[in-house]
């Protein structure tokens, strides 16, 4: 395993680093940009702050980011997969088509935000705790849970699914005061209902050490599309 020293380095010449070597471990990562972008292939671990869109375009490696991360992180990935062991900013998977997402602390404003999917190609996003507002913005498909593993009191922000005509959304809660749009539904989910997620939320137990059983001992809540004009709402008609 490579060891690279990212304290002194700036992105660019960071990323050439990564790029020459199989598998490394970054330490000391001080915000810089684009780390892994676009890599296939290959397990890297970074140490510190993770700068913007960390492996924004990943077509398949595997990042592991010991600490936080910043904006976009994931944006626009393809493939592979991104484990946060702490916090990560706004707009977390960006546009996501493919691969997973696992962040075990909690995520900024309009996380998940434009997802797709396209036939087996099915992006996951999965929150350990809560989120700021515009979550799953724009939805078109994939998968978002939030855990809310801390507890809180509100698990979502403002405006949750502005604009969501695709995909799934998960959230530990029942919801009660949450304030969600005409174009979606949102209703109890039933251990039917939780079984297309719960691989998902055996991963995320398994990489952050939760006791899935505590996790699923709780009261969800399954938000779906509802609407052929999820947009109808947000402008004015005559």
């Amino acid at each position: 395993m490579t060891v690279i020293d990212a304290a002194q380095a700036g992105y660019k010449e960071l990323n050439e680093q990564i790029r020459r070597v199989k598998d490394c471990t970054v330490e000391s990562c001080l915000g810089q940009r684009f780390l892994g972008a676009g890599m296939t292939d290959k397990k890297i671990t970074l140490t510190g702050t993770a700068g913007n869109a960390a492996g924004a375009y990943l077509n398949g490696a595997e990042i592991y980011i010991r600490g936080n991360a910043q904006d976009a992180l994931g944006d626009t990935m393809n493939g592979g997969k991104i484990v946060v062991y702490g916090n990560v900013g706004d707009a977390a998977g960006y546009a996501m088509r493919g691969g997973a997402i696992y962040v075990k602390g909690n995520a900024g404003y309009r996380a998940g935000i434009h997802m797709k999917a396209y036939k087996d190609k099915v992006p996951v996003l999965v929150i350990g705790g809560k989120t700021g507002s515009f979550l799953g913005e724009y939805q078109a498909g994939g998968i978002i849970i939030v855990l809310n593993t801390g507890e809180e009191k509100e698990i979502v922000g403002n405006f949750p699914c502005t604009g969501m005509h695709g995909g799934a959304m998960l959230l530990r809660s029942d919801c009660k005061g949450i304030i969600f749009p005409e174009n979606v539904r949102a209703a109890a989910a039933d251990q039917e209902k939780l079984k297309p997620f719960l691989p998902y939320i055996a991963e995320f137990c398994a990489l952050f050490g939760f006791k899935a059983e505590k996790i699923l001992n709780s009261p969800f809540t399954l938000v779906l599309p509802d609407s052929n004009n999820p947009y109808k709402q947000m402008y004015v008609t005559n």
